[in-house]
C-alpha cells in the first residue's frame, strides 16, 4: 500500500538517515522526500512510501516513534503517484477538459494532496463534489477571505478556499492523517489562480449551474 508520512525531526545532519533507516528495516520502499518546513533546528517532512500490506500503519508509526527526537504527525493511505509532477498533469487535462474543467479539478484534488474529497458550492448549495464526498458537506461559516486551513468539530481536517470570480467555494477535506500545513495551503492557492485564468472555466461552471 501507498503510504504518506509525516515527521518533525531535528534538523541537523544524520536525522533523516535514521528515519530512512527503520523504514527500510520496516521493508518499505521509500518513493518521494518533501521539506514541509525548517526553522528553531527543526524539520518537518513528508516521505511517500511503498508499505508492505502486512506491516499496519500503526506499527509505522509506533517504529518511527522509537528514534529520539522525532515526532509522527501523521500516517494515512495516498492515492498520488510520486515523481510525476501531478499538478503539470492536472493542469494540462483541465485545460482540455473544456466544460468539464471544474469537475476535472475537483476529482483531482484529493489525489493531488492525498485527501478525502472535495467540493464546490454556491449561495444554493454543492455545484459539484468528489465520488467520497458525504451527503451533507460541511461548509464552514463565515467564508474566509483566502485559503484556510483548519479542523473542524469530529476531526475533519479541511482547506476553505474561495472562488470570487466564479460566486464559488471550495472545500478540500481529510479525516485520516494531519491537518493541512501552509505549504499545502499555498500549493493550492496556486493551482487555484492558474485554474481561475483558463479560459474555459467559467464556460465549466455555468455548466454544472445549469444542472
Amino acid at each position: 500500500m501507498l503510504l504518506r508520512v509525516r515527521v518533525a525531526l531535528p534538523d541537523k545532519p544524520g536525522s533523516l538517515a535514521q528515519i530512512t533507516k527503520v523504514l527500510g528495516a520496516a521493508g518499505t520502499d521509500i518513493t518521494q522526500v518533501t521539506v514541509l518546513e525548517r526553522g528553531a533546528g527543526r524539520a518537518v517532512d513528508d516521505l511517500t512510501v511503498y508499505c508492505p500490506d502486512e506491516l499496519s500503519k500503526q506499527a509505522l508509526r509506533e517504529r518511527l516513534e522509537s528514534v529520539a527526537e522525532v515526532t509522527v504527525e501523521g500516517v494515512w493511505s495516498t492515492r498520488e503517484a510520486p515523481g510525476t509532477y501531478p499538478e503539470l498533469e492536472i493542469l494540462k487535462y483541465i485545460t482540455t477538459a473544456g466544460d468539464r474543467a471544474l469537475t476535472t479539478l475537483v476529482d483531482s484534488l484529493p489525489v493531488l494532496f492525498s485527501a478525502d474529497w472535495a467540493a464546490t458550492a454556491a449561495e444554493r448549495g454543492v455545484v459539484y463534489a468528489s465520488w467520497r464526498a458525504p451527503s451533507q458537506v460541511p461548509l464552514p461559516q463565515p467564508v474566509p477571505a483566502r485559503p484556510t486551513a483548519s479542523t473542524l468539530e469530529g476531526g475533519l481536517h479541511v482547506i476553505h478556499a474561495p472562488l470570487p470570480p466564479l460566486a464559488l467555494t471550495l472545500l478540500l477535506a481529510r479525516s485520516e492523517g494531519p491537518a493541512f500545513h501552509r505549504i499545502e495551503v499555498h500549493r493550492l492557492t496556486r493551482i487555484l489562480e492558474i485554474f481561475l485564468s483558463l479560459p474555459a472555466t467559467e464556460r465549466s461552471v455555468a455548466r454544472q449551474l445549469r444542472k
